[in-house]
């Protein structure tokens, strides 16, 4: 019998005709062959069950795990990891009412300041919101500087709206005021608005240029030095592109130190089996909060420029440094003033957004990047490249602007913005003060000094019988401590192995933007817990 003719038969068992109508009959419950068949009435004539008209089976995904790019499935970010996941869970059910150890969760794993509470910047939020709403322009309670600075940017974009597409590189004016602010940063040492691309975030940027870098195959495959502890966005952006990662360490007993030898080191080992290219520098750092010395610096780049590197400055915690005797230098006016050997052929790209900082406005993603020494045919790619995604968001660029074109003394705004900007400050300085200092009286804690930055990267004890427990569990030591910390405390931090460690030791970072008297109490339930837990698996 015909496939469709059997079908059929199978299917008249649910119905008999009497006098030329249907009967309804009791509900048949159809055999898994059956409704195969069923399914088969239902698909357009001349194709088969399971067969797609290209022979290929109906069921078959095409894109699959098996399928799919296998560059992503290596690509990890602890910072949004399963710690993050299950925090996220225990929110919820806090929300619906079950009972936990703790009333709230404290996301002490990413450095949001206005998540954590931080009132943003007035000036900033005013600029923007003349902008996005230029009735508002009419409005007398807004002062005059800001009112000029927008009419001015909505005068840049098309249309006068930020709803209109910039130049790929951004808006004109904004790239000359950051030149600018670079020139004032750096003691006079001119920028050209040619070499500033602005990005979405400094992180789209650093990908950006990481893309232009790798290339070749086997030995000849691009590796870039990365330091360790590393911010993820290195490591997954590397294993995206399927470039090499080369590991160098950081000196956790000298504050987390960059040791020239131990970047030769990693530089000897890798070229065994890849083609070394560039070399990344988080200043002020991240995950560790030190901040480099000018000594180092300057032996950075003769490093780089005596091997032939070219050099990522990540730089988007300039703003904050706290430590007495510590101070921001970037590595483009240390490169200008070790002079023209230096000068004239280092390729540098450096890295700036306005999500860290006193700003904290990590949702408008507004960031940029200056390109120094690059080949002007690549920097023609680098134009064509980022113009793939059209433009940056204009929000994000209109508050750059505002951070980079600040008001000044004498300005209606000045005093109220100065205000803010150093009450930020002053309170992050505090907190990482006491952060070392709470985290270093506790047993089973020890921590450098958070010089700069937003985080604490302190290391961890751990007993031998906590570290079989969770390898039985499949899980890394202090991924296992991180979990319990956050079942038992309701406190977000994330397992240094998220960020690399030197084996055999375990560290955690934590955020120190939490208000003060929430980070006061999330110390004492850390260092509470710990006691608690050591015991438990001593």
């Amino acid at each position: 019998m015909p496939r469709s003719g059997l079908a059929r038969a199978v299917l008249a068992r649910g119905a008999h005709r009497i006098g030329g109508g249907p009967r309804l009959m009791p509900p048949v419950q159809f055999s898994p062959t059956s409704l195969l068949l069923r399914r088969a009435l239902q698909q357009p004539q001349g194709r088969q069950t399971g067969m797609a008209e290209n022979g290929l089976g109906w069921r078959d995904k095409v894109l699959s795990l098996e399928t799919m790019n296998p560059c992503i499935k290596k690509v990890e970010y602890a910072v949004r990891g399963p710690i993050v996941t299950r925090a996220v869970q225990l929110e919820k059910e806090l929300r619906e009412g079950v009972k936990k150890p703790f009333t709230e969760v404290i996301r002490a794993n990413i450095g949001d300041a206005h998540a954590m509470g931080q009132k943003p910047i007035t000036f900033l939020r005013q600029v923007s919101a003349l902008c996005m709403y230029p009735e508002l322009l009419k409005d007398p309670n807004f002062p005059a500087d800001a009112k000029e600075k927008a009419s001015k940017l909505l005068e840049a974009c098309g249309g006068q709206s930020l709803g209109a597409y910039s130049a790929s590189p951004g808006i004109d004016i904004i790239r000359q005021h950051v030149a600018d602010f670079i020139k004032r940063r750096d003691g006079g040492i001119p920028s050209n608005p040619e070499n500033i691309f602005l990005s979405t975030g400094a992180s789209d940027a650093i990908v950006t240029i990481l893309k232009l870098l790798v290339s070749g195959e086997g030995r000849s495959r691009t590796g870039v030095m990365i330091p360790i502890p590393q911010y993820p966005l290195y490591s997954a952006a590397l294993a995206e592109l399927n470039a090499v990662q080369i590991n160098y360490y950081l000196d956790e007993e000298n504050c987390w130190a960059l040791n020239v030898a131990e970047l030769r080191r990693a530089l000897q080992e890798a070229r065994k089996h890849c083609k070394p290219r560039a070399l990344c520098i988080i200043n002020p750092g991240n995950p560790t909060g030190q901040v480099q010395s000018r000594k180092c610096i300057e032996e950075v780049i003769h490093f780089a420029w005596e091997e032939q590197l070219f050099l990522l400055a990540d730089e988007v915690y300039q703003d904050n440094v706290y430590a007495k005797g510590s101070e921001f230098h970037s590595f483009k006016k240390v490169l200008f003033e070790m002079g023209p050997k230096y000068s004239e052929t280092m390729e540098l790209a450096s890295f700036h957004s306005i999500s860290k900082g006193f700003m904290g406005e990590c949702g408008f993603r507004g960031g940029y990047m200056e390109v120094i020494n690059m080949d002007p045919g690549v920097q023609q790619q680098l134009s064509k490249l980022v113009s793939v995604c059209l433009c940056p968001p204009v929000t994000g660029q209109i508050v750059l602007d505002a951070v980079v074109n600040r008001p000044q003394p004498g300005d209606p705004s000045y005093q109220l913005f100065d205000q803010e900007r150093q009450a930020v400050l002053g309170a992050l300085a505090e907190k990482a003060r006491l952060t070392e200092e709470t985290l270093n009286q506790a047993p089973g804690f020890r921590c450098n000094p958070v010089q700069g930055a937003m985080y604490a990267f302190p290391r961890i004890h751990l007993p031998p019988r906590a570290v079989e427990a969770a390898k039985a569990q499949g899980q890394a030591p202090d991924m296992f401590f991180c979990l319990r910390l956050l079942e038992e405390t309701g406190i977000c931090v994330v397992p240094g192995s998220g960020f690399g460690q030197k084996e055999g030791t375990f560290h955690f970072r934590m955020t120190i933007l939490p208000p003060l008297e929430k980070l006061r109490i999330l110390l004492q339930k850390l260092s509470q817990f710990h006691t608690k837990f050591f015991q438990e698996y001593s």
